[in-house]
């Protein structure tokens, strides 16, 4: 049954906490506390105890592990383990902490996981109320009777110390944050001037967190809300956070080791669930959190001394390949995309995000991508182009990835922010009256029309990166290129704009009214139903006034 499945996962944590020898087949130490589960007695070599000052009975958590198993991923470093089992469960313990993480709520415990004779032990108030299982006491038999009762969606677990959920009300099941699962807007329009986002860059450190926060917690926690607080004041109603940057992750997982622009060291834990907690804060004020991946770039630079083991560097090198100097996981190979779709999915199951989105990092521009031996290797329909065969490869990646999006969580809306010009004219009579330098469709080898007119993304966010007098790539000219590409499709059409250029030479930003116009000229399109700002840190920087300009617009009026 599901529900004893994965109300027990947790119990493997300690053959990973404590490293210890298979467990000898002795009853329970004479005159000590025994247990039965569903029936059978479980025989341990540590019998349960009981904490006399805190009247806490502790359990063993490995005995009744055996007949079971699940994903588990153990850190020696971080003494912790996590742990992946169904129905979407993902748990992480680590010893000596008096709280677990269960779907990334944190649930407090009554007493520390302890450590008795190279056994995990927790308590049994733990056990019952997080694992779901139904718990009787016999004083006079000193006996334990543990039942799962065949529940197929164990209640929520309380705190475990008989106090109030967290802040912002109790959470629901495999949704950290406050806000319940699938109130995500369908139609992606969150007010009446539509969907208002920025993106938040973690490469590089660029938006958050800061490089002075690694390490410290409570410094990197107190930025992230001042950034919401900042983007909110200015009528921001959504982020777009870049939980993957360079094949890693701002979140325990399974697959991918923690982002070294989180600790300064990949691989190296922080001491909280940054997604979490972003989500957390995120929803509390009503705002829409998307979160951001990066799909193929694997690393920023081409050391690999600096990569822990279980990159995808190390882990798959024959999927890698270096291109200018930057590393990339190889879109020819199928095993590569269904990897990068694990990760994200990852994601979608363990936190109650309102949206996957993806940047325009595909097949990298202006260099040589050797990948001749993959595109004969993997080619199953001969197509002849190789630009073709890795447009293909991309269209699979896209069709795949949304499919299993859609099926593990509908309402979770999928996205990509392509670059703004699909193809110019000049080599493709429907493209757009643009004279770029780079093409989405033929640099990238992303064919965005496909996407769109196959449904198989909710919405397109082209990076329209270009003032309404620049004269080789006109905003104006482009917003009503990409307006007739979505009409009718049911897709929508969000539109990328660029803070980050204003009081450069470039034509066009020498005023902040140059944003404002570009809002205004939207507003005659209804297939445009929301704006995303490029960056975070340069709408805050407030150049020419922006902050004040983008307040006037989306708050005074």
């Amino acid at each position: 049954m599901k529900g004893r499945k994965w109300a027990v996962w947790l119990v493997l944590a300690a053959m990973f906490l404590t490293l210890a020898v298979p467990v000898g087949h002795a009853a329970g130490a004479a005159g000590g506390i025994s247990i039965v589960l569903d029936g059978k007695t479980i025989e341990s070599d540590v019998a349960p105890y009981i904490i006399p000052v805190a009247n806490v009975t502790m359990v063993p958590l490995r005995i009744i592990s055996e007949e079971l198993g699940a994903t588990v991923g153990w850190s020696q470093k971080e003494q912790q383990v996590t742990i992946r089992g169904g129905a979407d469960k993902l748990i992480v313990m680590k010893r000596g902490e008096r709280f677990a993480l269960v779907n990334d709520n944190r649930i407090d415990l009554e007493a520390s996981v302890d450590m008795k004779s190279g056994r995990t032990m927790v308590p049994l108030r733990f056990v019952s109320e997080t694992l779901g299982l139904n718990v009787k006491w016999s004083q006079k038999e000193q006996l334990i009777t543990l039942t799962t009762g065949g529940s197929e969606h164990p209640s929520q677990p309380s705190s475990g110390t008989g106090g109030d959920p967290e802040p912002g009300g109790q959470p629901s099941d495999g949704n950290p944050g406050n806000r319940p699962e699938g109130n995500a807007p369908s139609d992606g329009n969150t007010s009446g001037k539509g969907l208002r986002g920025v993106w938040v860059s973690t490469v590089y450190n660029l938006d958050w967190p800061s490089q002075g926060s690694y390490g410290k917690s409570l410094k990197q926690m107190e930025e992230f809300r001042q950034l919401l607080d900042d983007v909110q004041s200015i009528g921001m109603n959504a982020v777009f956070v870049q939980v993957r940057p360079a094949s890693d992750a701002f979140y325990p997982s399974l697959l991918v080791p923690w982002s070294r622009f989180l600790t300064g060291v990949q691989g190296l834990a922080p001491d909280y669930d940054p997604l979490s907690f972003m989500i957390e804060e995120t929803h509390k004020r009503g705002m829409e959190f998307h979160a951001w991946f990066n799909p193929f770039r694997a690393s920023v630079d081409a050391k690999t001394e600096t990569l822990t083991n279980n990159h995808v560097v190390k882990q798959q090198p024959d999927w890698i390949v270096n291109a200018g100097g930057k590393l990339y996981i190889n879109p020819g190979i199928p095993q590569a995309r269904q990897h990068i779709i694990n990760t994200i999915m990852e994601v979608v199951n363990g936190y109650n995000i309102d949206g996957v989105h993806l940047d325009d990092y595909f097949y990298p521009t202006n260099v040589d991508f050797a990948d001749n031996q993959t595109f004969q290797a993997y080619n199953p329909n001969s197509i002849a182009s190789k630009a073709d065969w890795r447009r293909s490869n991309i269209n699979a990646f896209v069709r795949d990835l949304g499919t299993t999006i859609h099926a593990a969580k509908p309402k979770v809306r999928y996205g990509i922010s392509p670059f703004g010009v699909w193809r110019n004219q000049s080599v493709d009579k429907t493209g757009s009256d643009t004279k770029a330098g780079v093409t989405t469709y033929d640099s990238m080898y992303a064919d965005v029309r496909t996407w769109i007119r196959q449904g198989w993304i909710d919405y397109i966010n082209p990076q329209i990166y270009w003032s309404m007098s620049f004269p080789a790539a006109r905003y104006d000219k482009l917003v009503d290129w990409w307006v007739q590409e979505v009409k009718g499709t049911g897709v929508d059409l969000y539109i990328g704009h660029a803070p980050y250029k204003l009081g450069t030479k470039e034509a066009g930003w020498q005023s902040a009214q140059e944003i404002i116009n570009q809002l205004k000229y939207n507003e005659k399109y209804p297939e445009v139903k929301g704006d995303v700002f490029f960056s975070a840190k340069d709408i805050r920087k407030n150049p020419l006034g922006i902050k004040d300009a983008l307040r006037n617009y989306y708050i005074a009026s």
